[in-house]
């Protein structure tokens, strides 16, 4: 993988970057489910969740949102070189636009929005993150993230 300076991140704004397809299968869900405590059928009840508008089980939205890390490791994003960590530091903007149905394929897409210097060796990248669904015009959600990475 390639690495580049964070001057050169910070030069990259507007770049996108999409991930390959990843299945978000029943079992990826159920443990999602147990992790977190929402065991709502709509997720972990094929049959009763047969007979919503959903037509089967869906994925949580946080998972949905949290498949981003996961996501944004399969990119082509070049590495920032002297990076001692990155941290989450929240969201701006998240909207569940479209719930993603269980054996549904996702892929992430991410706009760098902004890069900046907040203090020496502390930097704010804003992404914005689309998670779109195999087969359907419209994603299951749009969210705009604020990471915190330090060089």
């Amino acid at each position: 993988m390639d690495t580049i300076s964070v001057q050169e991140m910070a030069a990259s704004i507007g770049t996108e970057r999409v991930s390959e397809w990843v299945e978000v299968t029943q079992k990826m869900i159920d443990t999602f489910a147990e992790a977190t405590g929402d065991h709502q059928f709509i997720h972990v009840d094929p049959v009763r969740a047969a007979q919503t508008p959903f037509g089967g089980t869906i994925a949580h939205g946080f998972l949905s949102l949290s498949l981003m890390p996961m996501l944004s490791a399969k990119t082509d994003t070049p590495k920032i070189e002297g990076v001692k960590m990155g941290v989450n530091y929240g969201g701006n903007k998240t909207r569940f636009i479209q719930p993603v149905r269980s054996g549904s394929k996702v892929r992430g897409r991410f706009k760098l929005l902004s890069f900046t210097e907040r203090k020496p060796g502390a930097w704010e990248q804003v992404n914005e993150y689309t998670l779109e669904i195999e087969g359907s015009d419209k994603p299951a959600l749009i969210a705009e993230w604020v990471s915190l990475i330090y060089v």
